[in-house]
């Protein structure tokens, strides 16, 4: 995927949580845009669990270019 269509999805409001897909087949959990923070070049993801709302778990880079799909997480 390419960075500006990923940055569009973490400026949506409410945001909705964001299931992240990657070539190598993990898949990565983005409750809060804050997790995210993407450039041209990388994703870095802030990973799950939270601690008192902070994310404690790590965290990976991802190139965009390794992003295969994203998708809305259900919170109902």
């Amino acid at each position: 995927m390419h960075a500006k269509e990923i940055i569009e999805l973490q400026k949506q409001r409410p945001f909705p949580g964001l299931r992240i897909h990657v070539s190598d087949g993990a898949t990565y959990e983005v409750l809060h845009p804050e997790m995210m923070a993407v450039t041209s070049r990388s994703v870095f993801i802030a990973l799950l669990p939270l601690e008192d709302g902070v994310p404690a778990g790590g965290s990976v880079y991802c190139d965009p270019m390794h992003i295969t799909r994203v998708e809305p997480i259900n919170q109902n």
